[in-house]
């Protein structure tokens, strides 16, 4: 995610920029649907500001073992999904049913990079945008949110855009 290739998104909004990046990759972020979250313990804070933007803009949240006790706690609405080891059905078995539109997952210890890297591959398979850092998933809810209150804006060239710059 840290690295996008040769892409740009321009805008004065940052979220909005991030979405037409993701375009550009040819990852378009959903405007609705469902959201899957599942952090490890350093971005818990963090999940449930997240979790609130997704779920304010309309989005059905899904989320793994204590990441949902925790959005659950703070009154954010989310049904308990399955990891890999836990059973079935489970996250990859939701990927592969088209059930996921988006997810978020900074994996963190042993049992995490098994589940990971299949979570990684079916997301790739089925072309749905994956968040690993809560930095990324807090532009993807930006990025969101400012097409839904604003559309999609105008796409610029390049040198259009360096016309309006001003000499000082």
């Amino acid at each position: 995610m840290r690295s996008t290739g040769e892409v740009l998104g321009l805008s004065s909004s940052y979220g909005e920029a991030f979405y037409k990046a993701q375009e550009a990759t040819q990852t378009r972020l959903p405007l609705e649907g469902t959201v899957l979250i599942s952090v490890n313990s350093k971005d818990k804070p963090e999940a449930v500001e997240i979790a609130r933007s997704f779920a304010d803009d309309g989005f059905k949240i899904l989320a793994t073992g204590s990441t949902c006790d925790l959005l659950t706690a703070n009154g954010i609405a989310a049904e308990k999904v399955k990891k890999l080891y836990e059973g079935r059905p489970n996250i990859l078995d939701m990927i592969t049913n088209g059930t996921i539109d988006l997810i978020v997952n900074t994996p963190a210890g042993k049992e995490s990079i098994h589940d990971d890297s299949y979570l990684r591959k079916a997301a790739i398979k089925a072309k749905i945008p994956y968040m690993t850092t809560m930095a990324a998933a807090r532009v993807t809810t930006k990025g969101i949110r400012y097409v839904k209150e604003n559309g999609n804006g105008e796409i610029r060239s390049l040198q259009d855009l360096h016309s309006e710059i001003k000499k000082l």
